[in-house]
């Protein structure tokens, strides 16, 4: 097509409705783009680009050549649009090969400059920064310039999503005119991703790298170590991944095993290590892995029992929440961590070497005499200075191979050293502390960044930590901590959401509980400050979630608002519209039958098996029917479980009670419960002539800790 024809008014374009499927959107309606750039201008024409057109990089870059080829296979895949990469030679032929050399070679005939030009000039970079860029269209064509690659990658990213705002598919796109300078406002733009205590294969992370590109995230913190398994390959320690990587199968990991009978396992090669690292940084992407000390160590002692403190060989944890294991502090056990260290610094060349620090219960140094003894032997006071100096040896020894730790918040106590890096899911206090003491930071802030806690209070969100965090809450969390300076916001690293796995077995659920979040985070880092607004992000959204659909995310279509729906029938609850008696410790939980098809999800606090209908209809009604099911207890509550309450049961068998107004009121009903290998049963029990609304308060007897009862639906009727 002749230039003249390529650039068209919007006007013009939308005359012509062969040229219009999957085009440019009218004139009043937001550009689509996530994250917003910082500055853009736009003008009310639009560029016509077609199949077949090509992609100009300059001969023998070798970086923006690959770069171009990565968006032209992007936009193929995505947009149906084929467009070939090519490099000019003296404005003339084309280089459209890379050979194995690295070498580009000439081929192709003289023709006409391609439409799109990618640009990367070195001389730029004080301009554009490591990952800003340029993006113009206009009559000339279309153009990125930056003075990095990241940048031009980020471009590309950027051009792409004005390429498919709603979806649109065909050989031809027309890309509305923009002049967009853009660059990030934070340096740090992660997430975490939990593969210790659910498992994602390699493939399966390689597909989230490339999501995470699309939303111009850089950091990849992966979390390999827990109490619940061991995931990378320590080709010294070959029982940490023999031992450490499989575990009971209890739960709703027996459905992913094929029973109960079959360990639920699964690790990382080095190989495969280095292939996601790989896979990353092709897409700008940095991979920072986790190693945890000194707590949430099971796994790791129960393959080498000799570096825990007891030097009894615990089970791979098949529990949730904090673990009393540690590991020792004699020489042999700082040895075995920094052997370690050595084979994950071969593995990951990232500046950052996370090495948790969260959650380190020291009942265990407590009452050992032998670490006691070195604690003394050392000069430090208590325990949490014990910690201090385990973070101190590992800091010394990444800082000696040219890395940074960082770690979880936590490891501010007993004292750290400057050069450490904190990252703050405490948030508040926690975070300004790490600040003033002039530690870089990362905020990861707790719940509202914790994507483990729910988008919506609807009944088929699937299982989690039941405070909603909705889309709204994450986008309007600030990185910088209210009331820091403008030398401490500098410290200020970034922002990262954390996906923790304990309720989240497939790589199905993970894109639930990510998808649409990670468009919020991804503004909430990279768009400036002035320009976040809530009614703005929702409007470019439904662009987003079209190029999700084209991407097959499987997103969370719950997210908007958080809030649930009204009780379908006044005369009946299910979990989720019960309130809990006392609101210790609430989840929702999957059942862990049947193995095949839909699980039950129950919303239960483990700590109170109890639940209260608020003002239920009881006029005329002389039934009521309840459906619950068991599980297995599967949580370490350290220092709380002695706050489990445990209803005494009549002689010896657990049982469902139903009192009038309070849980010390009238008994109405009652019924035994029976152990069903999990499967839920029905209770039907008559109800005594009640008149008006009233609490109806359900508890179950028996210790929550040998078999878990809970409510699934409770109904009344005449």
């Amino acid at each position: 097509m002749h230039t003249s024809l390529r650039h068209l008014s919007r006007a013009l374009a939308f005359a012509f409705p062969l040229l219009v499927a999957g085009a440019a959107q009218a004139d009043d309606a937001p550009l689509s783009l996530i994250p917003l750039p910082a500055e853009v201008q736009r003008q009310a024409s639009v560029f016509v680009l077609n199949a077949g057109d090509g992609i100009d990089v300059r001969a023998g870059d070798r970086q923006a050549f690959d770069i171009a080829n990565y968006f032209a296979a992007l936009v193929a895949k995505s947009r149906g649009l084929k467009l070939h990469v090519t490099a000019a030679v003296n404005g003339r032929t084309r280089l459209t090969k890379m050979d194995s050399d690295k070498q580009l070679r000439v081929s192709g005939a003289p023709g006409a400059d391609a439409p799109i030009v990618f640009l990367l000039s070195k001389a730029e970079a004080g301009r554009f920064g490591p990952e800003g860029y340029r993006l113009t269209v206009d009559g000339g064509g279309i153009r990125i310039e930056a003075g990095a690659p990241a940048g031009l990658f980020y471009g590309g990213v950027t051009l792409w999503q004005l390429l498919m705002p709603y979806g649109g598919h065909g050989a031809t796109a027309l890309v509305p005119d923009v002049v967009i300078e853009d660059r990030p406002r934070f340096r740090w733009r992660g997430l975490m991703l939990d593969s210790a205590r659910h498992f994602q294969s390699v493939a399966e992370i390689e597909q989230l790298i490339d999501w995470m590109a699309l939303h111009k995230l850089n950091v990849l913190q992966w979390h390999l170590t827990d109490d619940q398994g061991w995931r990378l390959e320590i080709r010294k320690y070959p029982k940490l991944t023999a031992i450490g990587a499989c575990r009971r199968a209890l739960g709703p990991d027996a459905a992913l095993t094929g029973g109960p009978g079959k360990p639920y396992c699964g690790f990382y090669t080095q190989a495969e290590a280095r292939e996601i690292v790989r896979y990353a940084a092709a897409r700008y992407i940095d991979v920072v892995p986790e190693i945890e000390i000194p707590g949430h160590a099971q796994a790791a002692i129960a393959a080498y029992p000799q570096f825990g403190v007891t030097g009894k060989r615990p089970a791979v944890s098949t529990d949730w929440g904090v673990h009393p294991y540690l590991y020792n502090v004699d020489d042999k056990t700082v040895r075995f961590l920094e052997d370690v260290l050595d084979e994950i610094m071969a593995l990951f060349p990232s500046t950052y070497i996370d090495v948790g620090g969260d959650e380190a219960l020291k009942d265990q140094w407590k009452a050992s005499p032998a670490v006691q003894a070195r604690m003394h032997a050392l000069g430090i006071a208590d325990e949490d200075g014990l910690q201090s100096w385990y973070i101190k040896q590992m800091e010394a020894y990444l800082s000696a191979h040219g890395r940074k730790l960082v770690g979880w918040d936590e490891i501010l106590q007993g004292g750290l050293p400057p050069e450490a890096t904190v990252m703050s899911w405490h948030g508040g206090d926690a975070a300004v502390q790490a600040i003033q003491q002039g530690h870089d930071v990362v905020m990861a802030y707790s719940p509202t960044l914790y994507l483990d806690y729910l988008q919506s209070s609807a009944h088929d969100e699937p299982p989690g930590r039941p405070t909603v965090v909705s889309l709204k809450d994450v986008y309007g969390f600030d990185p910088v901590p209210a009331g820091v300076t403008a030398t401490g916001a500098s410290h200020v690293l970034g922002a990262q959401i954390n996906l923790w796995t304990e309720y989240m077995p497939t790589f199905t659920r993970d894109q639930h509980s990510l998808f649409p979040r990670m468009a919020a985070l991804a503004e909430i880092a990279w768009s400036p400050a002035a320009s976040r607004d809530w009614s703005s992000f929702a409007a470019r959204l439904p662009g987003q979630l079209a190029r999700y659909d084209s991407l097959g995310i499987r997103y969370a279509k719950s997210s908007y608002d958080g809030s649930a729906a009204a009780p379908a029938s006044p005369d009946a609850r299910n979990s989720d519209e019960l309130n809990t008696c006392s609101e210790k410790l609430v989840l929702r939980i999957e059942g862990p039958r049947p193995l095949e098809g839909p699980r039950p999800v129950y919303r239960v606090d483990i700590m109170d098996t109890c639940w209260l209908w608020k003002q239920a209809p009881l006029d005329g009604m002389r039934h009521i029917s309840v459906t619950l099911g068991d599980m297995p207890w599967n949580y370490q509550l350290a220092h709380d479980i002695s706050s489990v309450v445990v209803r005494t049961a009549a002689q010896g068998q657990d049982a469902l009670e139903v009192h009038l107004d309070t849980c010390e009121g009238t008994l109405l009903a009652t019924a035994a419960l029976k152990d069903r290998g999990w499967l839920q049963q029905k209770i039907d029990a008559p109800l005594p002539a009640v008149t008006g609304n009233h609490d109806l308060c359900l508890l179950v007897t028996g210790d929550p800790k040998r078999l878990l009862w809970a409510v699934d639906t409770v109904s009344l009727s005449p």
